[in-house]
């Protein structure tokens, strides 16, 4: 169970580096770039998916896998169901509740990260 934290641990640190990506081309992309916002939320997401990869990899799950390329689609297979969960909460926070859209993209990476870490635990990483 210790084990299990200490990843968990590593798992929230890589993902608050993943956090500064994926808020700074959101903003970019939606605010400087004029992109829709969801369309933006999603280049985020996925560049900081991949940097996040890397790092989890190699830092927080020690993964010596020399399959690289099985592994990351795997990751990036449960990054994109981790981003319709995110784009939902997003959408229903925003839209239902009348939520700034950044406070409602905070909480759906909360919601997203314990997909997330559980199926990556559990599947890419195993």
């Amino acid at each position: 169970m210790t084990e299990v934290f200490f990843k968990f641990i590593r798992f929230c640190v890589v993902g608050f580096s993943g956090l500064l990506i994926d808020y700074s081309l959101t903003y970019l992309g939606k605010e400087k770039m004029k992109m829709n916002k969801y369309v933006a939320n999603g280049i985020g997401f996925l560049c900081a998916a991949t940097t996040n990869f890397l790092l989890n990899q190699y830092w927080t799950f020690e993964d010596k896998n020399p399959d690289d390329f099985t592994q990351f689609s795997q990751y990036l297979s449960i990054a994109l169901i981790g981003l319709g969960i995110n784009t939902l909460v997003i959408y229903l926070l925003v839209n239902k509740k009348d939520m700034n859209f950044y406070l409602a993209k905070l909480i759906a990476i909360g919601v997203a990260i314990i997909w997330n870490f559980t199926a990556n635990y559990n599947f890419t990483f195993a």
